[in-house]
């Protein structure tokens, strides 16, 4: 394991996993997050962020937190290893509820509200976002591909 991926629901948990395994291992941790927001809430373009991917999809070793679905075939190709984190709705949504006003080191700045549209945007995720998830896993299933349905599942990672 040297080139990992960790996707899912927003609210999931990915950021938080990524931490642990990159303690664990000792792998680089890349946030997408990180790359595409600037500080004062605007996005670099398409071709900034696709640029320092690469950069990063060209080194030896990483773990990349982010779904980013427009860029998720690109980071399927690169990886060796991929960690689903497909938790229930309500988790996500009182998970991503919980770190209102709290500083955090995969987002540029602290969410002082539950911004509506993102709230929509994580109730949509099962049906929008997950499917497609699922049919590019299958297509690039000679990966090593572990999907935690609960935190108890996740929690056990670490304890084998």
């Amino acid at each position: 394991m040297k080139k990992v991926i960790v996707i899912g629901c927003p609210g999931s948990g990915k950021s938080t996993f990524s931490r642990r395994l990159r303690d664990k291992t000792g792998l680089p941790l890349f946030y997408l997050d990180m790359i595409w927001h600037k500080p004062d809430r605007s996005n670099v373009s398409r071709d900034v962020f696709d640029n320092r991917l690469n950069e990063i999809l060209s080194k030896d070793k990483w773990i990349i937190d982010g779904n980013y679905l427009r860029t998720l075939p690109m980071r399927l190709e690169k990886c060796d290893t991929v960690f689903l984190l497909d938790f229930k709705l309500e988790l996500c949504l009182s998970s991503a509820y919980s770190r209102i006003g709290k500083q955090r080191e995969d987002l540029p700045w602290i969410e002082h509200t539950f911004d509506e549209e993102f709230k929509q945007w994580i109730m949509d995720f099962p049906k929008d976002q997950l499917p497609v998830i699922y049919d590019l896993l299958e297509t690039y299933c000679n990966k090593t591909i572990i999907i935690f349905k609960n935190r108890s599942e996740l929690e056990q990672y670490f304890v084998s």
